[in-house]
């Protein structure tokens, strides 16, 4: 079979649009399995399959957590985003996450199209100027940004909720809601003082937001259901200006100096701003509207269950305002990864992080053990036990053993090179259709964002391979019918070729080490091995993962 490669005429433009991860303290497991590694995953396949994929994000440096951070250090905001921003790089690369562009919120470029958003909105009647009451700590003599105020959760009692969000309960909230409020830089109590701010009409957009809702099919029920419970509350106006000093500047001054843009409003305008960045940096200026102004374009938005709001009421307001960009035609949010229980967060040091779990298992192993857990329907719950397991019994066990044997087989028993599979039998044949259906059901289940029930699929089809072995037994035959035996490694070979494809979103770097056997993996299709082509004598794929050693515990004693 040949690669299946759309023509560019038949391909489909679609943007992947990554979360913007504060560029406030590392990035941790729950994080990648939540946003970043499903975002690759699909990418990686809608590449594969002919479409011309956009995949941007970058890190979001004007973040409240920043200054937080920076405060609590004694450093500037320009510090720790500069620290941040170049470990997240950092781990993309070592996680192979194969952005078009990985960029952040503190260029020249995010400023101006900020800006050009905040003007069409201001000129089209959708933002207008308020006087509000902002908590004002007295002791430090300044305004408090949201994340400045810590109180009671209204809704869940979590007594560590910020002023815009509760991490329990995951509800979005103001600062006046908060019981018993506190100032981060004080502990004191703060008072409300008036203050003129810019407000988001998002009450204009409620109607035809919550027509579009009613119209979105095959969207996952949670991101639906939370989604409409916002419209059914009544969408309120949210001020879009605060009392800073770290954030994109205001376009105008009508509110006097000190004041800023506020981050939920410009952070989502990222992925505009990072499609024009890409458009320029190619030469090609106008490229980006090939994925922002065509009605044949899919936009697929992969974020954590606490920012749908932002992504199915927000930024859809905000792009009806402005007219004539594309609105999300998926937000497949993830739900939330508890770390042995615990519920994962940067913010309270929960869970790996990513750097820990890449010092602790290989980047595929991770991406293998995540990609099996990821909480797409539910929570899910990682510790350092379940990824050990899922590597050793399912990654190295069922295709890492598949691939050696194969390998091994071919290479002391068909003179160390791809044999001829001319004469294939009905069994050899059923077993290379079953490769071919998993690879097509894979496809379509990471076309729907099912990556879970893909990665499943793909092992599921290695194992089919394995029964193949076990059934036709090569090694035996090897001394009884040497050529039956070069038909059936042969197409043992191509059925592993096969479910190389199947697994190629999810694991990269193992799938190139076999590329001098099979080729490079250039579509989503089998492709045949080249009879006559070298086998050398294969070393494992993966380390199987020793817990005891990484778990610093001597069998049978305490670490």
């Amino acid at each position: 079979m040949g690669p299946a490669v759309a023509s560019e005429a038949m391909s489909t433009p679609i943007l992947v649009a990554v979360a913007w991860p504060y560029a406030s303290g590392s990035r941790h497991l729950g994080h990648l399995a939540g946003a970043y590694l499903p975002a690759d995953v699909f990418a990686r396949y809608q590449r594969l399959a002919g479409n011309r994929v956009l995949m941007v994000s970058g890190s979001d440096v004007h973040g409240t957590p920043i200054t937080v951070r920076a405060d609590a250090e004694g450093v500037t905001p320009a510090d720790i985003v500069d620290r941040y921003h170049a470990e997240f790089v950092s781990d993309w690369d070592r996680l192979g996450i194969s952005w078009d562009l990985y960029t952040s919120t503190g260029t020249q470029n995010h400023a101006e199209v900020t800006h050009d958003i905040f003007l069409r909105l201001l000129q089209n009647g959708h933002i207008d100027k308020r006087s509000s009451e902002q908590y004002f700590d007295l002791e430090a003599d300044r305004f408090l940004p949201d994340r400045y105020i810590e109180g009671t959760c209204p809704h869940c009692d979590y007594s560590e909720a910020r002023g815009d969000q509760c991490e329990d309960c995951g509800r979005t909230l103001d600062p006046e809601e908060l019981i018993d409020p506190r100032s981060k830089i004080t502990g004191s109590e703060p008072i409300l003082r008036q203050t003129e701010h810019f407000f988001l009409r998002l009450s204009d957009f409620e109607s035809d937001l919550s027509e579009w809702l009613d119209a979105r099919e095959g969207w996952r029920p949670h991101v639906l259901n939370f989604s409409k419970g916002w419209i059914e509350d009544g969408l309120q106006d949210r001020a879009i200006t605060r009392d800073l000093e770290w954030g994109v500047d205001v376009p105008v001054d009508d509110l006097g100096p000190g004041k800023r843009i506020y981050v939920w409003f410009e952070a989502v305008i990222g992925y505009l701003s990072a499609s024009k960045e890409w458009a320029t940096n190619r030469g090609e200026p106008d490229a980006w509207r090939d994925w922002w102004e065509n009605d044949g374009a899919r936009s697929v938005y992969f974020i954590g269950k606490d920012n749908i709001p932002f992504h199915t009421i927000i930024w859809p307001g905000m792009l009806l305002g402005y007219g004539g960009l594309s609105l999300p035609t998926d937000v497949p949010a993830n739900n939330y990864v508890t770390f042995s229980g615990g519920k994962a967060s940067a913010s309270r040091g929960v869970g790996l992080t990513i750097g820990e779990g890449l010092a602790m298992f290989e980047a595929d192993a991770i991406r293998y053990a995540l990609a099996a857990s990821f909480p797409e329907q539910s929570d899910a719950d990682l510790s350092v036990e379940e990824i050990a397991r899922r590597v050793n019994e399912e990654l190295v066990a069922t295709w890492g053993n598949l691939v050696n044997r194969v390998l091994s087989m071919v290479h002391r028993t068909c003179g160390g090179e791809v044999p001829s599979a001319d004469g294939r039998s009905e069994d050899d044949l059923a077993v290379l259709a079953a490769v071919d259906e998993a690879i097509e059901r894979v496809g379509e289940q990471i076309d729907r964002v099912e990556l879970r029930a893909g990665i499943r699929t793909g092992i599921e089809a290695a194992a089919a391979v394995n029964v193949y072995l076990n059934a036709t037994e090569p090694w035996k035959l090897a001394k009884s019918d040497p050529e039956r035996a070069g038909v059936v490694l042969g197409t043992a070979l191509a059925a592993v070729a096969g479910v190389r494809v199947a697994l190629s979103p999810y694991l990269p770097f193992s799938t190139v080490l076999l590329d001098g056997v099979f080729g490079e993996v250039a579509g989503w299709a089998r492709v045949e091995p080249v009879p006559g082509t070298p086998v050398d004598k294969p070393t494992p794929m993966f380390a199987k993962v020793d817990l005891a050693e990484l778990m610093g515990v001597e069998p049978g004693g305490e670490g």
